[in-house]
């Protein structure tokens, strides 16, 4: 469990500025203690049906534990895309292969640090296989359910502004 962290802080990302354009290569853990813009790859998981996967932080993650999430992501690597960052991490914490499409980049300051976020949907099954070293619990919720859970259940602190963005530019394209 221990290297896990280790892993985390210790990972290589670009350090963008604020038109995400690369200045150089960091430590994820040394972007986060100054501040610095890098780059977060997450996913909006649809079912066929429409609904919502939300997830609950394992209670030892570093980051947030046992809080709610409305998306599924991580850190983008140094060299990878937002869509290919996304795809890794769905891979990783859920068992699935597939390439999520990019919605939008916002540049998002809730959280640990600042960092731009690249925000995907992808509508998967309902099958999934959480890595349960990250998920604790997992679900599918209708919108309306959503919106319910997320006055009453502790989110990460990016869950509700960043589901609010994606219902926005839903919204905006029909």
């Amino acid at each position: 469990m221990g290297s896990a962290r280790v892993c985390f802080v210790d990972e290589l990302v670009e350090r963008v500025d604020c038109h995400d354009r690369v200045l150089g290569v960091v430590t994820r853990r040394q972007a986060v203690r100054e501040g610095w813009l890098h780059r977060i790859a997450t996913t909006v998981c649809r079912d066929g049906r429409g609904r919502i996967l939300v997830h609950r932080r394992a209670d030892h993650q570093s980051r947030f534990p046992g809080h709610y999430e409305v998306m599924a992501g991580g850190a983008v690597n140094v060299g990878e895309s937002y869509e290919q960052a996304a795809a890794r991490e769905l891979a990783e914490e859920l068992g699935i292969r597939c390439l999520p499409r990019l919605l939008f980049t916002v540049i998002n300051r809730s959280g640990w640090s600042p960092h731009w976020l690249g925000v995907h949907e992808a509508v998967i099954p309902d099958a999934v296989v959480p890595d349960p070293d990250e998920i604790a619990w997992h679900d599918w919720l209708t919108e309306s359910e959503l919106h319910s859970a997320l006055s009453r259940w502790r989110f990460t602190p990016d869950s509700q502004e960043v589901f609010n963005r994606y219902l926005a530019f839903r919204t905006a394209r029909s």
